[in-house]
């Protein structure tokens, strides 16, 4: 969105070898006023640098930075109307047949999450949420145990989810102070690597759709709540296009999805890329150095 605008830099973190091909030619091949730089080390790893960034003084008294993901709470307001929107499609069938209406939504930063649970808040009459994840369940653990433990992620098939210390659970922590209060709104389930390719082979075989392993995770979450009766009607919030992880799409289901024309382009594009470590002494150096 920002590539070649005057007056602004975007500088992208991402973890070395956990993105896919095509995920990591998107964020390398602008070029211009785009800086790729791949961390050696995991998503955690950047989020914590670019947090550290922020609180550093003489770093942020230099140079204007902000932050165009979840960290910001800018990020948020515009994703909650995803929630009010698909509400209002659905609300005379929802009056009509008697239903209650909960969002599923694959999580790994919780912003998303969030963000809807923002818009119930303002007013949304939305029964509650389900909050799906890979195998770096911490916030499933916690609605489960009460108790919090962040840990280091670790990788899966559904890569941008690999999250172990989710930034916006202390969000959600605030908008829930009272104890107990988050569980009554949000419940947390977790899908295997395994699951996860069962669903998106059983979506292509049955309907022969194409989802990414993130929409999987999702999709299998909900489906399972639906057939348990523990959910009346769910509503999944879709993330990327498969054709974002064409190889995990191949793995499911013996067939490639189609691949929308710029990330066909961006494929065939150079890889522009620094390599630093997971530390802020490292970004530090490149901010100043560069921009």
């Amino acid at each position: 969105a920002f590539h070649g605008k005057k007056s602004i830099d975007v500088v992208i973190l991402y973890p070395s070898g956990r993105v896919s091909p095509s995920q990591e030619k998107q964020l390398t091949t602008l070029g211009g006023n785009v800086h790729a730089l791949e961390v050696r080390g995991s998503f955690d790893d950047c989020q914590r640098m670019v947090k550290e960034a922020f609180m550093d003084r003489e770093l942020a008294s230099n140079l204007p930075l902000t932050s165009a993901n979840s960290i910001n709470l800018g990020r948020l307001v515009p994703q909650s109307f995803y929630y009010i929107w698909t509400w209002a499609q659905l609300k005379d069938e929802l009056k009509q047949q008697g239903r209650s209406l909960e969002f599923c939504v694959p999580s790994g930063n919780f912003g998303n999450l969030t963000a809807g649970i923002l818009a119930r808040m303002w007013g949304l009459p939305v029964q509650g949420f389900l909050a799906a994840t890979n195998a770096n369940d911490v916030v499933p653990q916690f609605l489960e145990s009460g108790n919090y433990e962040p840990r280091p992620s670790v990788a899966t098939l559904a890569n941008a989810m690999d999250v172990g210390s989710p930034s916006n659970f202390e969000r959600l922590q605030h908008l829930f102070p009272q104890k107990g209060a988050m569980e009554r709104i949000v419940r947390g389930m977790k899908q295997t690597d395994e699951e996860i390719l069962t669903t998106m082979r059983q979506y292509y075989e049955e309907q022969g759709l194409f989802i990414c392993p993130h929409t999987a995770a999702g999709i299998g979450v909900a489906d399972r709540m639906v057939r348990q009766g523990a959910s009346d009607l769910v509503v999944t919030l879709a993330t990327a296009d498969p054709g974002k992880f064409s190889e995990v799409v191949h793995q499911a289901t013996g067939a490639l999805p189609p691949m929308p024309q710029p990330l066909v382009e961006s494929m065939h594009r150079t890889k522009i890329a620094t390599a630093i470590s997971p530390a802020l002494e490292d970004l530090a150096a490149y901010l100043r150095r560069e921009l």
